[in-house]
């Protein structure tokens, strides 16, 4: 018993001695079968010289450090014998990129620069057409773009039935029209419209000119040969008359090279890395401009001022959403795995996507007996855009028409609360709420309009701000003897004011982005209060 505690002391010893060889011999182990080795090497200009700040990565993962001072760099945690891809970039560069098997000390990667200045005899690259199509390589993505806004900037019919003034076949001079307003001349809706065709002549594009010159419109091959834009640095948003190309920095290749622009650091030369392009600020020179001094596409100001801004949460993230594919291009052109969620999409879901109106916004529906009378309030909150609902085109708004009736069907006269205005067509009059940007004509005051080509003046503007909350109240007579009531509260997205829409032939539907119901008992003995919250249609 005396020799105990020492006994015990040296059990521990040879326990901790044991604990630290079996240690040792994992990490033995670990090394023989090639794990934790290392890649290091310099970046170089095309001089030799060292480039500091390089972003060094192996291709498709999250393993990247940047160069030293010195170009020096150390990707670590790596698999010894296992053959990977080494990138870099750096400003003003191709993205340099090779094979190796690490371990190795000795790896250079040599930067090529592009070049600074635009050349306009470079020939676009035709999306889905041709050798050197963008489609060959990325024939998912041109699937997503063909059905988009972008892809049908110099094909949709309701802008040219607006540029024209006709209705939408083209067969009727339908006002309003810019071409109307402004015979002899083009305007400058190519900036937006048709960037491929009006980066080189300004104000001298006919749209009609170039309707259907896929190439003249928003394509590929020009998103992407955008190598910066020009900025205020004050606001962060494009300057003052300056709408689509004319804030943008197209860096079109001289021939015999070419270059494209993305958002990836880990791609082959002919492409680069440019940040800008997955921020929001990549799309504000045609989201946010005015005419005649009335500010008419706002979208992105109104993203700089909710608190998706201050969050990073950008455009991006809901108009061009990651869909669970791994490849951006295909494996046999070089393209390997990403992670799903850093591949986004090229849908850029807007207007016509019910599932993405469905989930801007949340709608509250409450009613209560007050003796003979039926108070309901119906709560809007733009829950899911990251700028006003609706936004953008002034033709844009929401009706919300709010309907109540007794057991019988019989609709419940409206006491107090506001009703549709007249230009929301069939359901003018009724009880709701219109929400829109309303402008009128300066010279002859006529509102609504969406000629803002000539210059308007704001008259009101109710749209619902990012994470806003607008409330309406109405008051119903309850009849005699009525034992039960029926409410209900739906919220459509319409394109264009109705009777303008009517005259121009524009048949889309109006799209339901919310509906509320409350059924409950009523008369002397009742008094109820029935809340309801909906997110969806």
């Amino acid at each position: 018993m005396m020799n105990s505690k020492p006994q015990r002391q040296r059990t521990a010893v040879y326990a901790s001695g044991a604990l630290v060889t079996l240690l040792a011999l994992l990490w033995v182990m670990a090394l023989a079968a090639g794990e934790g080795v290392a890649i290091s090497g310099t970046v170089v200009d095309q001089d030799g010289a060292a480039v500091a700040g390089a972003r060094v990565r192996v291709r498709a993962t999250e393993n990247m450090v940047l160069s030293g001072a010195d170009g020096r760099f150390t990707l670590s945690g790596l698999a010894a014998g296992r053959d990977m891809e080494v990138t870099a970039w750096a400003e003003g560069f191709y993205i340099a990129s090779t094979h190796v098997t690490p371990p190795t000390a000795d790896l250079l990667l040599a930067l090529r620069p592009y070049h600074t200045q635009d050349h306009p005899t470079y020939v676009w690259a035709a999306p889905d057409e041709g050798a050197n199509a963008c489609g060959t390589c990325h024939p998912s993505i041109i699937g997503q773009w063909q059905g988009n806004a972008h892809g049908t900037a110099v094909s949709n019919p309701r802008f040219y039935s607006l540029y024209n003034g006709t209705d939408l076949v083209g067969n009727t001079a339908v006002a309003p029209g810019y071409i109307q307003d402004f015979p002899g001349t083009a305007g400058n809706c190519a900036d937006c419209h048709a960037p491929g065709a009006g980066l080189d002549r300004y104000l001298g594009v006919d749209m009609n000119d170039v309707r259907g010159q896929v190439t003249a419109g928003v394509h590929c091959d020009y998103c992407h040969k955008i190598g910066g834009l020009y900025l205020d640095p004050q606001s962060g948003s494009v300057y003052p008359n300056a709408p689509g190309v004319r804030s943008q920095r197209l860096l079109r290749p001289p021939p015999g090279d070419d270059i494209f622009f993305g958002p990836y650091d880990d791609v082959h030369d002919p492409d680069t890395y440019l940040p800008v392009i997955s921020e929001s600020q990549f799309c504000a020179p045609c989201h946010q401009f005015s005419f005649w001094g009335t500010p008419i596409y706002e979208s992105y100001a109104e993203w700089q001022a909710s608190a998706y801004a201050a969050a990073g949460v950008t455009c991006q993230a809901c108009h061009m959403p990651p869909t669970g594919e791994t490849f951006f291009a295909l494996p046999e052109v070089g393209g390997v795995a990403h992670a799903p969620e850093d591949i986004p999409s090229h849908l850029q879901r807007g207007a016509l996507d019910e599932e993405l109106l469905a989930d801007t916004v949340t709608m509250t529906l409450a009613a209560e007996q007050a003796g003979q009378t039926l108070g309901v309030a119906v709560g809007l909150t733009n829950s899911g855009a990251g700028h006003d609902a609706p936004t953008d085109h002034p033709g844009r708004q929401l009706l919300l028409e709010v309907r109540a009736q007794d057991g019988a069907g019989r609709p419940l006269t409206l006491l107090a609360g506001p009703r549709l205005p007249e230009w929301s067509g069939e359901l003018a009059g009724q009880p709701g709420e219109a929400y829109a940007k309303v402008l009128a004509d300066v010279t002859t005051g006529a509102a609504p309009v969406v000629s803002y080509w000539k210059p308007t003046r704001l008259v009101s503007d109710n749209r619902i701000a990012a994470h806003e909350t607008a409330w309406t109240a109405y008051t119903f007579l309850l009849p005699p003897g009525a034992t039960q009531v029926q409410v209900t509260a739906e919220l459509r997205f319409r394109r264009l004011f109705a009777e303008t829409a009517v005259a121009k032939g524009w048949d889309t539907p109006d799209i339901v982005m919310a509906r509320a119901e409350v059924m409950a008992g009523v008369g002397p003995e009742w008094a109820w209060f029935a809340p309801l919250v909906v997110g969806g249609r």
